[in-house]
């Protein structure tokens, strides 16, 4: 026990902790990619709540601890009943993964989150979209998973290699992709079957939460919806795992561009 212990307090001093509630409330509302939320047990439940929404909006876990232990965590009792572990991600530009591609003298394929909020969900899909040629992936500032130490361990290394730009909303990022010439898709049940597509152009790929899946407006704004064909219908088991989606859609991209 003792040695996975010094493991832990090791892990947790390589991170970036920042804390007291003014500075944690900016991280979070400034997009800064934020693995966890640590919320004392004895703060007050319309304070916890305000956190933990806010949490929620930037794709962080939230834990709840004894004061005493975010007193040893930051060195101080002046934490004020909150901390958060702050990632150090360097994001790039939309722009500057299109560049990306056109230096390898490709078609672009890009990824686009729509609101995935489990981090170990958004690591596999960058794990997937590297392995499948994708030129990087786009995530929202609200609302979505940012690239934190989760995300980094999920991607087995992807996200370190795959540039990951950051923006402040993807109905106006897919706007501009078409302006570009990029056809805009996402996945969805009721698309098209994959195989049915040209996937070998310009392309993004929109990707939704499990829950809800791509928003209405963002839907509206693809040039084509994509769906995956299933032997077992009618059993309750009604979608793919968004990563394992992910990475057929990809695979089926590089296919019929190889």
């Amino acid at each position: 026990m003792r040695p996975r212990r010094r493991e832990r307090v090791e892990e947790e001093k390589n991170t970036s902790l920042v804390y007291g509630k003014n500075p944690v409330a900016e991280l979070l509302k400034g997009g800064t990619g934020v693995d966890t939320v640590l919320l004392a047990d004895s703060m007050a439940p319309a304070v916890a709540s305000y956190y933990t929404a806010l949490a929620k909006e930037a794709g962080a876990v939230v834990k709840r601890v004894p004061a005493n232990k975010l007193k040893l965590m930051t060195g101080t009792e002046s934490h004020q009943g909150v901390a958060a572990f702050a990632s150090e991600i360097s994001y790039a530009t939309v722009d500057e993964l299109l560049a990306a591609a056109k230096e390898k003298g490709e078609a672009p394929c890009l990824v686009l989150s729509d609101g995935i909020e489990d981090p170990h969900k958004l690591g596999a899909v960058m794990r997937s979209a590297l392995l499948c040629g994708a030129h990087g992936i786009v995530i929202p500032k609200r609302g979505s998973a940012a690239v934190t130490p989760t995300v980094l361990k999920s991607s087995a290394g992807a996200a370190e290699r795959l540039p990951v730009a950051r923006v402040a909303n993807i109905g106006e990022t897919i706007r501009r992709l078409k302006e570009q010439g990029v056809f805009v898709y996402c996945a969805d049940m009721d698309g098209a079957s994959l195989k049915k597509n040209n996937l070998t152009g310009p392309i993004a790929l929109v990707l939704g939460s499990e829950g809800s899946g791509v928003s209405q407006l963002v839907k509206k704004l693809c040039d084509g919806v994509v769906s995956l064909d299933m032997a077992a219908r009618n059993t309750g088991v009604d979608s793919y795992n968004v990563s394992v989606a992910a990475g057929i859609i990809l695979y089926e991209i590089m296919s019929q561009r190889g």
